[in-house]
This record gives C-alpha cells, sequence and structure tokens, in this order.
C-alpha cells in the first residue's frame, strides 16, 4: 500500500472505553462508515476504502474488544453495545446523514443502527451480515443463563494462541481463508496482531469475544428494526458463504427496498475473497464510479 494512501489513526470514547478508528481524509464529502466482523479490525476495509475515499469521505471504527480499541472489563459484548458505540462515534464526528458499509456482525450492527436511526443513513450495503439464529435453549432461561456461565467459565481458562514468528500467524490466516491473495493475508495479519514481550504473537481481538450475550436483541425485535429502515438496501452474499445470513430463510421480506446479490466462488469474506466484484457491486449500488482500479 502507497505510504501516500494511508488513513489517519484517531480515538473516541464510549460507554468510558477508548476506541479507536481510521479517518481515510476527504471531510466535504458524503460520509461512509465501514463496519467490520466479529474478530476482524478497521483495517479489513483498506481496499475498499481505497477504492471509493475520493467519493466519500470514508470512516473506519475498530469495535470494542477488536484492532487497537480497548476492552471491554466486567461486560458481554453484545450487539446492542457495539450499535451505542456505533451510534457515539456518528453523533461525536457528525457523520450524518452517511453511507454504511458493513460485513457479518458489522451487518447486524449497521441494520440495527439504520433501523433505530432511520433518517441518519442514506443507504446501507450489508456483505455476508448475520441473520436470524435460532434460539439453542428456546425459552428456557435457566439453560440459556447455565451455559453463558458455563461459557465464561472456559473462556477464563482458554489461553489465546501463541505464534512463534509473524510468519506462522500470516500462515494459520491463510489457513483459515484459502481464498486470499498472499498480499492480502500478509495484510490482515499484519494489523491484526500484536507482539507479545516474549516476542511471540497473538490476535489483537479480546479472547471474551468468543462468547455472546445470554439476552441480547430477540430476534423479533431485530426483524421490527430491519423494517424501520428507510434508505435503500444492498444485501451481498457468497453463494460459499455462511447460513443464517441477512437475506436467506426469507429475511428479505423485511427490508423495503432491498437489492440482494450473490457472488460466486467467494467463503464468508466476500470483500477480500472477490475483491473486484464486490466493489463493483457496491460502486453500482451507490451511483458512483470507481477511484482506483482493483
Amino acid at each position: 500500500m502507497d505510504e501516500a494512501d494511508n488513513p489517519t489513526s484517531h480515538s473516541y470514547f464510549s460507554q468510558r472505553l477508548r476506541l479507536h478508528y481510521l479517518d481515510w481524509g476527504n471531510d466535504e464529502a458524503p460520509h461512509m462508515l465501514l463496519i467490520h466482523g466479529i474478530h476482524d479490525h478497521c483495517h479489513t476495509w483498506d481496499w475498499m476504502a481505497q477504492a471509493l475515499r475520493e467519493r466519500y469521505h470514508v470512516v473506519a471504527p475498530d469495535l470494542r474488544g477488536h484492532g487497537d480499541s480497548e476492552w471491554s472489563r466486567g461486560s458481554s459484548y453484545s450487539w446492542l453495545e457495539y450499535v451505542q458505540d456505533i451510534a457515539q462515534l456518528v453523533r461525536q464526528q457528525k457523520l450524518a446523514p452517511l453511507t454504511v458499509v458493513s460485513h457479518s456482525m458489522g451487518g447486524s450492527i449497521g441494520a440495527l443502527y439504520a433501523g433505530t436511526f432511520p433518517d441518519a443513513v442514506d443507504k446501507l450495503v450489508i456483505i455476508e451480515g448475520v441473520g436470524l439464529y435460532p434460539s439453542r435453549f428456546g425459552s428456557d432461561p435457566a439453560a440459556r443463563l447455565a451455559q453463558w456461565i458455563r461459557s465464561n467459565h472456559a473462556l477464563a481458562g482458554r489461553v489465546p494462541r501463541r505464534y512463534g514468528r509473524l510468519e506462522d500467524a500470516y500462515q494459520r490466516m491463510q489457513e483459515m481463508n484459502p481464498h486470499l491473495s498472499p498480499d492480502q493475508a500478509s495484510h490482515l495479519t499484519i494489523h491484526g496482531s500484536s507482539q507479545n514481550e516474549d516476542g511471540t504473537y497473538t490476535w489483537k481481538f479480546d479472547n471474551y469475544t468468543h462468547t455472546r450475550s445470554p439476552y441480547d436483541i430477540p430476534n423479533e425485535d431485530v426483524a421490527a428494526l430491519w423494517e424501520r429502515i428507510e434508505c435503500p438496501v444492498l444485501i451481498v452474499n457468497s453463494r460459499e458463504g455462511y447460513p443464517h445470513r441477512i437475506g436467506q430463510n426469507g429475511t428479505v421480506r423485511h427490508f423495503r427496498n432491498v437489492e440482494l446479490v450473490e457472488v460466486d466462488d467467494a467463503g464468508h469474506w466476500t470483500h477480500h475473497d472477490q475483491l473486484a466484484r464486490c466493489i463493483e457491486v457496491v460502486a453500482g449500488f451507490l451511483d458512483v464510479p470507481l477511484a482506483t482500479e482493483v
């Protein structure tokens, strides 16, 4: 990546946590927010940001517990807290009205934000967004709480994997997503890992992001918020992606003005696996020419 293309790094506070975001400049242009998924980080969007930065003022946050943002202490990582953090960033930096481009769990967060504040979002792009998961415990509150407690106990004894060399972390990155090019895997590994005091490397995300709150927003409320979204919505799913994505299982019906595009030869990280195609689809939906060739 050319040094001249680098964004600037900033912090803001939400619920007393210092959270990090990248700003790609072009402040006078329409605002765009890029929201990453679980166990990712703001640099997952670097290629998308480069393609769109001449048309938008692009801002890419690290969600709490991810990237260079602080970790939560003594509380769960629920979708509600993530939505709060996004709302705080938009309010503090005066980004509304804005376009939101989001991936995976970030797609869930972006859609919840757009449903809560429909006047704040001009267009919404959801790439492989997490949809409506069936509850494993139904209406049994004891089973739900007990599972959550067991998960937290297990995480307390879970030691995040350490890699002796950055190259080892890079190899793990490519194993997890063979669609990545070597340059993509290297870039994501460098920005997604930290070196420990003993010289080893670990991923930046908090160990406790592996478990979710036992009482997050219920599916019926999620669907009701989707139905409040007033702006045009683009859903981009991969044919080889994960199950229970937004746009699958009849969930398209909850959106008023929606377009669904399915991408071939891509897994869950569509915006990496088929970068050029994904950017082409997003730029077409936004009705903007590409700033650079991908």
